[in-house]
């Protein structure tokens, strides 16, 4: 008689993320533009990919949804995602287009232009419905997706599938990335930005971004805009000047940490998994963008991004090393 063994559900993951995923091709030169650069290092990149890599740096199950080309490339992605730590299984390959390469220059403390080579279209964009795991969508501890995946078709459709199967469950996050470059127009990104904010109950993004998204640049109408699209916190992001975070019951402005900028390029996805993290920990809100704040910082000090991704003890010692409060787990005060 043949035994039969019950299967249990799969465990949910901490983190999904669904979009960019690429090749990062940045110089080892610092300050030269690409035609007098000599040697460059090849990194895992994207920014979905960048926040997947960040949470489980910082201790979360994590998992992305993706596409590479079937190429050299998309096999060295697939191997770098899971040397740290993040799930893979959704990332599949087309095989008539090539992985996306990004380069870029670091000119410090504020100049990274970016170079995308995602022609004639990048695999990303070729998320389809039918790839999606909804189950694993609709568990997701936090959800993470950005803009840049409505841009085009199938992705957009395959991003409101997803959207619509969990249901705009809590910590379901839209970064608002908007990067010119991937649209037609202003007005498109903005149509994309009032559909994803419908699905979801975070939104980040900085002035500009908010102002695709809701037409507002001052930080206050911006965060107060977002809640009023349905969102359950806000968080607008000031460079210097700090981060803005809302709810309906609360407003603060969290000052930005200062440092010696290397490339800025990987702060924003570091600050995005830190946020993760920090929603996954259920830390106040203070606590939390002071967190996400301080994993910007640290990654703003490095070249690399995704290799660049603190852990949580990285960021208590850089917390303590000036004079914040250690980001470890909510007491029963903080609450």
């Amino acid at each position: 008689m043949r035994m039969r063994i019950a299967m249990s559900a799969p465990t949910p993951f901490d983190l999904v993320s669904i979009g960019r995923i690429g090749v990062d091709v940045y110089p080892q030169q610092v300050g030269v533009g690409l035609e007098d650069v000599d040697t460059f290092g090849k990194y895992l990149g994207g920014s979905a990919a960048n926040v997947a890599v960040a949470g489980a740096r910082l201790g979360h199950s994590a998992a992305l949804i993706s596409r590479t080309g079937d190429d050299p490339f998309g096999r060295f992605l697939h191997r770098e995602l899971r040397a740290s730590g993040v799930d893979d299984t959704w990332v599949t390959s087309v095989s008539d287009l090539y992985t996306a390469v990004t380069f870029c220059e670091i000119f410090p403390p504020d100049d990274f232009p970016l170079y995308f080579y995602r022609f004639p279209k990048a695999p990303d964009l070729c998320i389809e419905p039918g790839g999606i795991p909804l189950d694993v969508v609709r568990q997701a501890g936090v959800y993470w997706s950005t803009l840049t995946g409505l841009s085009d078709e199938p992705s957009r459709s395959a991003h409101i599938a997803a959207w619509q199967a969990r249901g705009r469950a809590r910590n379901t996050i839209i970064d608002l990335d908007y990067r010119p470059m991937f649209w037609p127009g202003r007005q498109q990104a903005g149509q994309a930005a009032a559909i994803a904010l419908e699905h979801c109950t975070i939104a980040i993004g900085n002035r500009q971004e908010c102002e695709i998204a809701v037409g507002e640049t001052e930080p206050g109408r911006a965060a107060a805009a977002l809640l009023d699209r349905g969102v359950e916190l806000a968080i607008v992001k000031q460079g210097p000047a700090g981060v803005l975070a809302a709810t309906r019951e609360e407003s603060l402005i969290v000052p930005a940490i200062p440092v010696r900028t290397v490339n800025g390029l990987g702060a924003g996805d570091a600050f995005g998994g830190a946020i993760c993290h920090g929603l996954l920990a259920q830390l106040p809100l203070e606590r939390l963008i002071t967190l996400a704040n301080a994993a910007g910082a640290l990654v703003a000090t490095r070249v690399e991004c995704s290799p660049a991704m603190p852990t949580v003890a990285e960021l208590e010692d850089f917390l303590a090393a000036r004079g914040r409060a250690a980001p470890g787990p909510a007491s029963t005060a903080d609450q």
